[in-house]
């Protein structure tokens, strides 16, 4: 397309603005989705990994259900953690769960509370 002599071009000024603008909301909605489904993975490692380690405390001690359950509670700082620990046929199960807040801004209020849970089977040994 050839221009006249002495015409100016279409003048788009602020249309960058408005685009960003608009598409602003939308980038920083699925920002923060990302930022809550790594919160939540992070919080299912945390109880899989108290589950684990009451499991072995249960497995090694003499009173399996108060050891279970401290081991699980100084393992990990998530609170409130729901510890049961259950013995039969030589082994010790250790149940560990977790209801997680979706608190990160936006999200948090469309996103119902997680219950996160984990489960350890393990041999008992003699103490």
């Amino acid at each position: 397309m050839t221009r006249r002599p002495g015409t100016n071009p279409p003048v788009d000024h602020g249309q960058a603005t408005v685009e960003l603008a608009l598409s602003l909301p939308v980038v920083c909605m699925l920002l923060f989705a990302v930022v809550q489904v790594a919160v939540v993975g992070r919080d299912h490692l945390a109880v899989q990994f108290a589950a684990r380690a009451a499991a072995r405390a249960a497995s090694v001690s003499a009173n399996p259900t108060s050891a279970g359950a401290m081991a699980a509670h100084s393992a990990i700082t998530l609170r409130p953690l729901s510890v049961r620990i259950t013995e039969g046929d030589g082994t010790v199960t250790a149940f560990v769960q977790y209801t997680d807040p979706t608190d990160v801004p936006l999200v948090g209020a469309v996103l119902p509370e997680l219950a996160l849970s984990a489960t350890v089977t393990m041999a008992v040994e003699p103490p």
